[in-house]
C-alpha cells in the first residue's frame, strides 16, 4: 500500500477499505485477458487476486457490511473455477518443461498422449471459466464491489483503532494453523521433544503420503489463509513479523510441490490407465526424486514450527504492532521473538 494511504488509514474500517480496493482492482484487471485466454500469467494473477479478495472479505468480516452479491461464498465459487484451469496449466507446464526433456524417447511418446488428454480437458474447463465470467452472477459480484467502494458500509466495530484489534484478527487463524493435524505427518512428538527422523526412503515416503497426504494438503490451505491475512497488515508490523510471513510462503510452496507431485501421478494413472511405475519408470523416478527434495525442504520447517518456543514467539509477535504513526517503519522487536527466528 502507498505510504499516503497508510498514514490516513487509522481504523479497522479504513484498512478493510484499502484491502478490498486493492484486491478487487487487481482481480478485475485481468478479466479480459483471461476471457481471451491470452496468457497463463493473467489467469494466475486473477486467481491470486480473487483469493486475496476472499481473504480480505473473511479477514475483515466483523467490520464489513457488504451486499449479498459480494459475499465470501460467491467469491469462492469463482476462485475454484479459476483454480481448476490454473491447476491444469501447471500440470501441462510441469509435464512439458520439467518432465519430458528428462525422459527416454519411448516414454516421451506416452507422455504426449497424456498431454493431449489434458489439453482437451483444459479446453472444457476454459469454456466453463469463460461462461462464468460472462454470467450475471459474476457481473453482479463485480458491480457490488464497485458500488461498495463508492459508498462503503460498515459494522460499528469498524470505528476501532487498527492497532487495538490486530491481535484479535490474526490470532484465530494462527491458532487453527498451529493446532492442525498436518504438522504431525511423518513425525511424532515424544513428550516435549521433537526428534528429527532419518531421511525417508522413496517407498516409505510414498506410503506416508498415501495415508496422510490429504492432511498435508489441508495444512497448506490453512498456511495460505494465514499468509494472506498476515500480508494485509505487513505495514503495521516490523521485520520479525515479515520473517514469519516469509516462512508461511515457503511452507505453502514446499507443500504445494509435494501435493503437485501426487496430483501428477494420479492424473497420469487415470489418463494412461496404468501405474506409472510400470508404464513410465523413468518418469516415476523423476517425480519421486522431485518429491523427496521437496520433503527434505519440508522437514526443517516442520521441526521448526513444532517447537513450542517458536510458536510462543509467533503469538507474542502478533501482540506487538508498530505504534501509531510508525507508518510502516520497522520498530523495536521483542527479544524473545528475535531469538525465536534464529531457532
Amino acid at each position: 500500500m502507498k505510504k499516503s494511504q497508510i498514514v490516513k488509514a487509522q481504523t479497522l474500517g479504513d484498512w478493510a477499505y484499502l484491502a478490498i480496493e486493492q484486491h478487487s482492482e487487481k482481480t478485475f484487471e485481468y478479466e479480459s485477458d483471461v476471457l481471451k485466454d491470452r496468457d497463463p500469467e493473467a489467469l494466475h494473477q486473477m486467481r491470486v487476486g480473487m483469493r486475496r479478495l476472499r481473504s480480505a472479505v473473511t479477514g475483515f468480516a466483523v467490520a464489513l457490511d457488504l451486499p449479498k452479491a459480494a459475499e465470501e461464498e460467491k467469491i469462492a465459487k469463482i476462485a475454484r473455477q479459476l483454480g481448476m484451469l490454473r491447476d491444469l496449466d501447471v500440470l501441462l507446464e510441469t509435464l512439458e518443461r520439467d518432465c519430458k526433456p528428462a525422459l527416454p524417447t519411448a516414454e516421451q511418446d506416452a507422455l504426449d498422449t497424456a498431454v493431449k488428454y489434458l489439453r482437451k480437458d483444459r479446453r472444457k474447463v476454459l469454456q466453463v471459466v469463460q461462461t462464468t465470467l460472462k454470467h450475471n452472477r459474476y457481473k453482479k459480484l463485480k458491480q457490488a464491489f464497485k458500488d461498495w467502494l463508492k459508498q462503503p458500509a460498515y459494522q460499528e466495530i469498524a470505528q476501532m483503532q487498527i492497532q487495538d484489534v490486530l491481535p484479535d484478527l490474526l490470532m484465530p487463524q494462527v491458532s487453527r494453523l498451529f493446532l492442525h493435524a498436518g504438522w504431525m505427518v511423518g513425525d511424532k512428538l515424544e513428550e516435549t521433544e521433537v526428534p528429527v527422523p532419518e531421511e525417508f526412503q522413496y517407498k516409505v515416503l510414498n506410503r506416508e503420503l498415501s495415508a496422510h497426504g490429504p492432511a498435508l494438503h489441508s495444512l497448506r490451505k490453512q498456511v495460505k489463509r494465514v499468509r494472506y491475512q498476515m500480508n494485509l497488515f505487513s505495514d503495521l508490523y516490523g521485520s520479525t513479523y515479515d520473517a514469519y510471513v516469509k516462512d508461511m510462503k515457503e511452507i505453502q510452496e514446499v507443500l504445494g510441490e509435494i501435493q503437485d507431485s501426487q496430483v501428477l501421478e494420479e492424473v497420469l494413472k487415470e489418463t494412461l490407465e496404468s501405474e506409472i511405475e510400470s508404464s513410465l519408470p523413468a518418469l516415476a523416478e523423476h517425480i519421486g526424486k522431485t518429491r523427496q527434495k521437496a520433503w527434505q525442504r519440508w522437514k526443517p520447517l516442520q521441526e521448526r514450527y513444532l517447537n513450542p518456543a517458536v510458536r510462543q514467539a509467533f503469538h507474542l509477535q502478533l501482540l506487538q504492532p508498530l505504534p501509531q504513526g510508525a507508518n510502516g517503519q520497522v520498530g523495536t522487536q521483542s527479544e524473545s521473538a528475535d531469538k525465536a527466528m534464529d531457532i
